[in-house]
């Protein structure tokens, strides 16, 4: 497991990969500033990552919940002090851990299994909404395309269905990508 650590302090940064290789993991990389640091998580493609923060400001913060959106990987965050409005903002960017003056190496390896396995049953969560989001969609418009089809071919919503679902079989395509492309014939020709 690849893990980055991102911290300013390297006092700090030491506690956290200490625990970690402890923990038996040793592949553990350091960035001790701020600058570019997107671009710099990007470029060490870590399995997940770790930010200590000892008294964050607003800019800090905006900067880690940035980096937690856009790298969608396990982040688990080490703040010394907290409040409401940061942790419901940290939660709202996918920071899996938020962990409040709890840096103490005994405790990163829990940590981490705890970071990893929020951020897998989030992400499962996440892909099952997608899927649903897609079911439904896919359903509108085979809905759409039974409604061009009974209308324009003067059939039932049996006939209609069991034509699309035979044009799928034949193409290899999903009813689905049927029921779009009548769609966007029945645009075309209006």
């Amino acid at each position: 497991m690849k893990i980055v650590i991102v911290d300013e302090n390297p006092i700090r940064a030491v506690i956290l990969e200490e625990g970690l290789r402890e923990a038996g993991l040793g592949q553990v990389q350091r960035i001790g500033e701020m600058n570019n640091l997107l671009a710099r998580i990007y470029a060490i493609d870590p399995d997940v990552i770790l930010i200590d923060l000892e008294n964050p400001s607003r800019d800090t913060l905006e900067q880690m919940f940035q980096v937690s959106r856009a790298v969608r990987r396990p982040v688990a965050m080490f703040v010394d002090q907290s409040d409401a409005v940061s942790i419901q903002r940290s939660v709202d960017a996918g920071v899996s851990a938020y962990i409040v003056d709890g840096l103490k190496k005994e405790r990163i390896k829990s940590i981490l299994d705890l970071c990893v396995s929020r951020f897998n049953a989030f992400s499962k969560l996440q892909s099952e909404l997608e899927r649903a989001k897609d079911d439904l969609e896919q359903r509108k418009d085979v809905d759409r395309a039974k409604g061009i089809l009974m209308k324009s071919k003067n059939i039932s919503e049996d006939q209609a269905y069991r034509l699309m679902r035979s044009a799928a079989m034949r193409e290899n395509k999903k009813i689905g990508d049927i029921a779009r492309s009548i769609i966007m014939a029945r645009e075309l020709l209006k």
